[in-house]
């Protein structure tokens, strides 16, 4: 399944948005946490290590257990206005979506980096070395 429309229905399910257009909320998501249509792992992961995350960041990269995120932490690693943006999407509040987040996010990114395919979801070796620098920065 692809990683963003994953986040959109575990996003939209957690906050009870069926109703809602589920293309305009996957847009948002990826505006928040991706590079449009995808999720950038590379910038997430390295946002979450720059913030002092990177033992949650490591957790969810591997295939154990998920560490958990709280939701300012998260706040703490998004753009403010983009949330504001996801918020306004889902007719809710930030502290909704941050809710929301706390449950996809780790999914998200295990599912990316899960069974091998983390090169891939990295965008290549280059992504690779990318995510290397920002993990050793």
């Amino acid at each position: 399944m692809d990683i963003m429309k994953l986040g959109t229905q575990l996003l939209m399910s957690k906050l009870g948005a069926a109703g809602k257009d589920s293309s305009a909320v996957q847009a948002a998501l990826g505006s928040l946490l991706g590079n449009g249509d995808n999720l950038d792992l590379v910038g997430l992961i390295g946002n979450l290590q720059s913030g002092g995350l990177g033992d949650i960041a490591q957790s969810w990269l591997g295939d154990g257990a998920n560490a958990s995120i709280s939701t300012d932490q998260i706040s703490n690693v998004v753009d403010g206005n983009k949330l504001s943006q996801l918020a306004s999407v889902l007719a809710t509040d930030e502290g909704s979506v941050l809710s929301g987040l706390q449950d996809a996010m780790p999914q998200m990114v295990d599912n990316a980096s899960s069974g091998g395919s983390l090169l891939d979801s990295l965008g290549g070796l280059d992504g690779a070395a990318k995510l290397a620098k920002n993990l050793l920065a």
